[in-house]
């Protein structure tokens, strides 16, 4: 089930970079644009937002209004829920994209799109056929039976089949049976107009035999979303758990077993004030692959991870001064592995990889990750890389 289920409302300080179309749209409707200075140290115009609702996120990053969302704090902990809804909220609004993409490039293959071209030349139906939301509005405008009925159809033998399968319990199948209706409901006016258009023809059934079959195919991807939700947060609360051991090792020199002082919660508390007195955050950030005219780029989406302290442009002259001297590339699970004995988590940081990695391989998201760690100043950048 998609995050936008659990919380009409989410609070989280959110910096959110904008496409050209996103801002755009923003500047006609007189909203004035921020200019942020990201994790990275590059200049980038949006919006922020510290209270707002997952569908209103959703929405924008279906309109390819979104290039990037960032946020940044001393504290993840007791934000825990709301950053893993976010970060589910992001992986679904892409799944749902990628989703209506491929079931347009599927029903452009079908015979019976291929006999009206053929008989059509001059109204094709192809990967460069474009016509506005108002055009397809009018053409659909009186269609809301065919579109309700033709639905039915597409999703009858989907969710008989969930109904029958044994291997899943009550709730699972209502999930399944609310997700199927989720990516249809997304589904474009682009791809209604097609259907519309040639669900009395001969070659109907290939076309809803194409979509049950992609709708499978995506239904099983959405299980990546909650994987990657949990690795995200469990690499956040790591570089948080970094930071406060640096932190208690600063203020509390006295004491022997800073492993155990930081998990009192009142010396933790007063640690975190500190931390944010200096300004010392982590920075977590999703990159969306691209709008639609990045071709091949638009399933993509990079998730990053890094501490930062007031020192960062120091820190970033001398990474780029000392370049590979300065740093040393290795992958996720090599990172976890060197974390020194007793470091908090990394058995399950390890558990966490080890499933999102085999969630991705059995469904075909591609998926990397590279960690760089700068020798001088301890700064750890993290990157994990998604295909749709």
């Amino acid at each position: 089930m998609g995050a936008s289920d659990k919380k009409f409302m989410i609070e989280l300080p959110l910096k959110v970079i904008l496409t050209e179309d996103g801002a755009s749209n923003f500047l006609s409707h007189n909203q004035k644009l921020l200019r942020f200075r990201l994790a990275d140290n590059v200049d980038e115009y949006g919006v922020s937002l510290n209270k707002f609702s997952p569908q209103s996120i959703q929405r924008m990053i279906l309109l390819d209004y979104i290039s990037k969302i960032e946020i940044s704090m001393s504290e993840f902990v007791s934000s825990r829920q709301e950053v893993m809804d976010l970060s589910k909220v992001i992986v679904y609004s892409l799944l749902y994209k990628q989703f209506d993409r491929e079931i347009y490039s599927a029903l452009i293959r079908c015979e019976c799109v291929r006999k009206h071209n053929r008989s059509n030349p001059s109204n094709l139906i192809d990967e460069k056929t474009k016509m506005s939301e108002r055009q397809l509005r009018a053409v659909l405008s009186n269609k809301e039976n065919i579109i309700a009925n033709t639905r039915k159809i597409i999703l009858d033998p989907i969710w008989k089949s969930i109904m029958s399968n044994k291997d899943y319990t009550s709730e699972e199948k209502n999930v399944f049976l609310l997700m199927s209706e989720k990516f249809m409901n997304r589904l474009g006016l682009m791809n209604w107009y097609i259907i519309t258009l040639f669900h009395k023809s001969d070659g109907a059934n290939e076309m809803f035999i194409a979509i049950r079959n992609l709708l499978n195919a995506y239904m099983e991807k959405s299980k990546v979303a909650e994987y990657i939700s949990v690795m995200v947060m469990e690499l956040a609360l790591n570089n948080e758990n970094t930071n406060i051991r640096k932190e208690a090792r600063n203020m509390y020199q006295d004491v022997d077993d800073i492993g155990a002082l930081i998990f009192d919660p009142e010396v933790r508390a007063k640690i975190v004030k500190e931390l944010q007195r200096k300004h010392e955050l982590v920075f977590l950030s999703w990159k969306l692959g691209g709008g639609s005219s990045s071709i091949g780029k638009q399933g993509r989406l990079s998730i990053t991870l890094y501490n930062k302290d007031d020192e960062f442009q120091e820190v970033k002259e001398n990474i780029e001064n000392a370049k590979a001297a300065d740093s040393h590339k290795k992958t996720l699970i090599d990172f976890y592995r060197d974390l020194p004995d007793g470091e908090e988590g990394t058995d399950l940081g390890l558990y966490y990889l080890s499933y999102l990695d085999e969630a991705c391989k059995k469904v075909n998201v591609k998926f990397e990750s590279l960690v760089n760690q700068f020798a001088t100043s301890e700064l750890t950048v993290i990157n994990l890389n998604f295909n749709f």
